[in-house]
């Protein structure tokens, strides 16, 4: 009887250490599962298929569009935008502001309306026109490739962008802006699909920088 009873004591004790295990084996799992779907939303230049042949090739064209005045205009060195295809200090002068939108009466929306002014050389327009705030200012004009391309992927200095979110922002609005100029001024030197193709084989690739220059 006693026998017996150890025996019963044992089968639950292994029943329970049984049950006891299947339930960390289900918590690990959906730890993983968690785990895989931050991979998922924060992905990571080491989850990348590398190619340093392949990205510093696209980013060459990515760099093309990057320091046309279209682009380069409003990422200026210092807190006054650009103007022109010669990317001449704008004529009103003014000042980039803490967020970037101008400051006091001269802001950015006074004269940049939500689409482009008729008239050759008026102000083009969009909702969202701005410089990059003053705390991040995100500075194109006097980079080199090697430089800019570092700068891009540096989350202290993309407006602390993931790989993710930095592929999504070629469908910004103001990043498509620049193949909408106002009237007389060039365009790209190569089409919005074309530079957002190179941008993502540029990130999806490794995100590697061009040498410098000798």
């Amino acid at each position: 009887m006693i026998l017996f009873k150890h025996k019963k004591q044992r089968k639950i004790v292994r029943s329970g250490i049984g049950f006891f295990l299947i339930l960390l084996v289900l918590g690990i799992s959906v730890g993983m599962s968690e785990k895989n779907f931050d991979n998922e939303n924060y992905m990571t230049l080491s989850s990348l298929k590398k190619d340093s042949v392949a990205s510093k090739e696209a980013f060459k064209k990515v760099y093309s569009v990057l320091m046309h005045p279209r682009c380069m205009n409003c990422h200026p060195s210092g807190d006054i935008p650009l103007q022109g295809d010669d990317s001449h200090l704008h004529g009103m002068s003014p000042h980039r502001g803490k967020d970037g939108k101008g400051v006091y009466a001269m802001k950015c929306a006074n004269c940049h309306q939500n689409e482009n002014t008729p008239g050759i050389h008026a102000p083009p327009g969009n909702p969202e026109w701005h410089l990059p705030p003053a705390d991040m200012k995100m500075v194109f004009e006097g980079r080199t490739a090697n430089q800019l391309a570092k700068q891009l992927i540096d989350k202290s200095t993309n407006g602390n962008k993931s790989i993710k979110e930095l592929i999504a922002h070629a469908e910004d609005t103001l990043v498509k802006a620049g193949w909408h100029p106002a009237e007389g001024l060039s365009l790209p030197p190569m089409s919005h699909a074309e530079f957002k193709e190179a941008w993502i084989t540029w990130l999806k690739t490794g995100a590697y920088a061009p040498e410098e220059a000798n």
